[in-house]
């Protein structure tokens, strides 16, 4: 599980090395645009995925953050005793 964002870039890293390194090897496999165009789809992937990633771990920290503050604060006040 990915708890804070240094943890996030370095996947997203792994993810970017990972991805180039493929890129490139397109790029020999298909000569030309066509290779060219699959390198910048792999990037694009990575652009995409680690968006999501982090976009995941802000949605995350506001969603335990509002549930700190539901805790904090009952639902119903409890009743006065007459």
């Amino acid at each position: 599980m990915i708890k804070t964002r240094f943890e996030a870039y370095l996947i997203i890293f792994a993810l970017a090395l990972g991805a180039m390194t493929r890129g490139a090897q397109y790029t020999l496999q298909y000569p030309g645009v066509g290779g060219y165009l699959l390198f910048a789809a792999t990037a694009g992937a990575v652009f995409l995925g680690g968006a999501k990633i982090l976009d995941a771990l802000r949605y995350e920290r506001e969603a335990r953050k509002a549930g700190e503050k539901t805790a904090d604060s009952p639902a119903v006040a409890p009743a006065e005793p007459k």
